[in-house]
């Protein structure tokens, strides 16, 4: 088999880039080890994604948005808040002016978008699964890889997305940096009696962060569109998450609700509860010989600002540049020249933001009191000054810095 690109890891960051680089008439293979369909069941992964509204115009433009089966909920505001401070940071819409500051999807339902999309595509592009990569041998002029299937692939262009552990990356021997947080992320979704109003909570306690982020779901036949839906991101220290996610149902939702407050009435968890551990990593290189890394291959930060699907889309929509530009002008698209275009565009953007968001969860899980003290009053701060709130909710939409085609409004690709 020959094809363009080949593409390791058929999850949300290697299913958008494929679509993105199929629509565009470039031949794309995916090679994925999960059984067809065992992606979309709510036991395979139980969390939500914030979908920045830049993010959100790349999965519109690559044609995935329409095939969400569930609309996803707008995030109208966010709060912030730091335990039992006065303190508190408020982010309006309004303030911006652009629409909703994001969206939440459960991830299952972009899935189900992403092989919708997949399928529309198939004169371009072909998924392989259950399939994994045997032996690659990565040339001066080409790519051949065997598969464990006994199937051989020829082509231009190596895309590693296979995740934080990425084979693909081991393989290549790029190191990466990395350090463990000695904290753990439970994931699950609950229902509860007063409507969020699509806003979503951060509330930093001691351990770290606890997250209460709206949804539209159909988890729940009877509460759907109704606001009563929200994930909860709940970040604790390793040995008390492990204690936690052991204890029996009763125990569990003793915990939450303790966390939770009341604000929103009376709270029950529906579905299963997951749990992942916290660290930093980011790849030391993003490119090699006919080899890219994207997303969570290539870094991996912690889900205290929300945005780690985002930096892996925001990759998307750059490679997609720096590879299109290349095809429609008839060059090699898995060139050193080419693939250090991307390098230069994601490695430096990413690691700022890496760096912020451990800044942040540093700063805010602790109870240290001097910290806590310039903490809320900078939460403070922030909040009455309309020109740096506006700043970083442009930020966090993804509007700033070198943005990507797909990251454009419509009305600036036309101008």
């Amino acid at each position: 088999m020959k094809s363009d690109v080949l593409i390791i890891g058929g999850g949300l960051v290697g299913l958008a880039i494929a679509s993105s680089l199929a629509q565009k008439g470039i031949s794309v293979i995916v090679i994925d080890d999960n059984k067809i369909g065992t992606d979309v069941i709510p036991a395979f992964d139980g969390r939500a994604s914030a979908i920045a509204l830049g993010s959100k115009r790349v999965l519109d433009g690559i044609g995935v948005w329409r095939h969400l089966p569930v609309p996803p909920s707008p995030i109208q505001d966010i709060r912030i808040s730091d335990q039992q401070s006065l303190f508190f940071l408020h982010f309006d819409h309004t303030d911006v002016g652009l629409g909703p500051l994001g969206y939440m999807l459960e991830n299952r339902h972009l899935r189900i978008a992403l092989h919708n999309r997949c399928q529309e595509l198939s004169n371009f592009l072909t998924v392989i699964q259950p399939d994994t990569i045997q032996s690659m041998n990565r040339k001066t002029n080409f790519v051949t890889a065997t598969l464990s299937s006994g199937r051989k692939i020829q082509s231009k262009l190596v895309i590693g997305a296979d995740g934080r552990s990425s084979q693909t990356r081991q393989t290549a021997e790029i190191d990466v940096t990395s350090w463990p947080y000695h904290q753990t992320a439970i994931v699950c979704t609950i229902k509860h009696d007063i409507s969020h109003d699509f806003v979503a909570h951060e509330h930093f306690l001691k351990s770290g962060p606890f997250a209460i982020l709206p949804l539209n779901g159909d988890a729940c036949p009877d509460t759907i569109y109704k606001g009563n839906l929200s994930s909860i991101v709940w970040t604790e220290t390793t040995e008390l998450a492990d204690e936690i996610m052991a204890a029996d149902d009763r125990i569990f939702m003793r915990e939450l609700r303790y966390r939770f407050g009341d604000f929103l009435g009376h709270v029950e968890c529906i579905g299963p509860k997951f749990s992942y551990p916290l660290g930093l990593q980011i790849a030391n290189q993003f490119v090699d010989q006919r080899l890219v890394l994207i997303g969570d291959a290539a870094h991996a930060m912690h889900p205290i600002a929300g945005q780690g699907l985002n930096m892996g889309l925001r990759d998307v929509a750059a490679l997609t540049d720096v590879l299109i530009k290349c095809h429609q002008l008839g060059g090699d698209m898995g060139s050193a020249t080419v693939l250090d275009q991307y390098q230069i565009k994601r490695r430096f953007d990413n690691g700022l933001m890496l760096g912020a968001t451990d800044i942040l969860n540093r700063l805010f899980s602790n109870n240290i009191p001097v910290v806590k003290l310039v903490r809320d009053v900078g939460l403070g701060i922030v909040h009455k000054l309309p020109p740096v709130k506006t700043f970083f909710m442009k930020n966090a939409m993804g509007l700033v810095g070198d943005i990507p085609t797909l990251m454009r409004a419509p009305k600036q690709d036309e101008e």
